[in-house]
């Protein structure tokens, strides 16, 4: 049966994504957007609406809970509300009022409405937390499984567009950037699409209700070496490779969390830079609890699209990268 579903972060490209795989799924579709727009090219419910064509755009701020009430729910019937809200940076006050105090209250504004279940997108690196945006999220996880509410917790692995900072440099000639050897860490990437299809899903397939739910995709698990090894191949080149030491991001985040007690910009620089060195040490898999090793072997897989064939798809022109506001490269 379709539901009628409420998307909050529906501009985001993995918002974008799962809006298609609602409305492809039969869904009705609601989504609350700010006026300002993904791009300088949207801007508006106009461009909006042209961009998330076929579902009904509605201008507010989900992050507000008097105007989630009044301009996105606004009295009516809704079965499900999905939430791809996340903090633009990572920096802890966006961290804390993004991941946190806005997810929980639309959680809680979700519920008074009537709302019987809510999809709620997180990050698999929830695993050890060990950053500001990791325990922030968890705390609205929490607040969800408590909340009485039909859940479902999505954990992806990495992303496409996150592991695609390289591709342009690497054309241009340009070795591929390494931390340590590369071979410290693993993940099995996720594209946009395969994970809206997930996301999307989870509504309907009954063995995802109250579950957290962590998901790659297709395998294997590559390791940094592996993909800037693939992205050579792509080019007919031999692989050039530059390896960053470990210490010298370890002295970055000395240098700039010291600095930072003097210059609070500088605070959030350091933890820009900690979010850096956590992503070059830890894998994007599922933690073994009995020995806190990353399992390839225990992380679910969904979908079809290989980050290889989204690279080539970049390097024939044939598809664009949105950058995130905290990209390293």
């Amino acid at each position: 049966m379709p539901s009628r579903v409420l998307v909050l972060g529906a501009t985001g490209t993995i918002g974008r994504a799962t809006v298609r795989a609602l409305l492809a799924q039969g869904h009705e579709v609601v989504c609350l957007i700010r006026q300002r727009g993904p791009s300088p090219a949207i801007t508006g419910e106009v461009g909006h609406r042209e961009f998330l064509s076929g579902a009904t755009v509605r201008t507010g701020d989900a992050t507000d809970p008097v105007s989630l009430t009044r301009d996105g729910f606004k009295g009516e019937r809704f079965d499900v509300m999905v939430s791809c809200l996340a903090s633009r940076t990572g920096e802890p006050a966006d961290a804390w009022a993004v991941d946190h105090r806005a997810t929980v209250s639309a959680i809680e504004v979700a519920r008074t409405a009537g709302v019987k279940h809510v999809v709620l997108l997180s990050a698999i690196c929830v695993q050890k937390p060990l950053l500001a945006f990791q325990h922030a999220k968890l705390a609205a996880e929490r607040a969800l499984i408590e909340s009485g509410l039909r859940y479902s917790i999505v954990r992806p692995t990495a992303f496409f567009k996150s592991l695609s900072g390289q591709v342009e440099r690497v054309r241009r000639g340009r070795p591929f950037l390494l931390f340590g050897n590369g071979r410290l860490t693993a993940c099995t990437p996720i594209s946009d699409a395969d994970l809206g299809a997930f996301i999307a899903g989870c509504i309907t397939d009954v063995s995802c209700h109250d579950r957290i739910l962590p998901i790659g995709g297709p395998g294997p698990a590559m390791t940094p070496r592996e993909q800037g090894e693939a992205l050579f191949r792509l080019l007919g080149r031999e692989p050039r490779f530059r390896q960053v030491p470990l210490k010298f991001m370890d002295v970055i985040v000395a240098v700039l969390a010291t600095l930072g007690r003097v210059f609070p910009p500088l605070a959030d620089k350091a933890e820009l830079a900690r979010i850096g060195r956590y992503y070059a040490t830890e894998s994007m898999l599922v933690m073994d609890p009995a020995t806190g090793r990353y399992e390839a072997s225990l992380t679910p897989s969904t979908g079809s699209e290989r980050l290889v064939d989204y690279h080539a798809a970049l390097l024939r022109g044939e598809a664009s990268l949105e950058r995130g506001d905290h990209a390293v490269f």
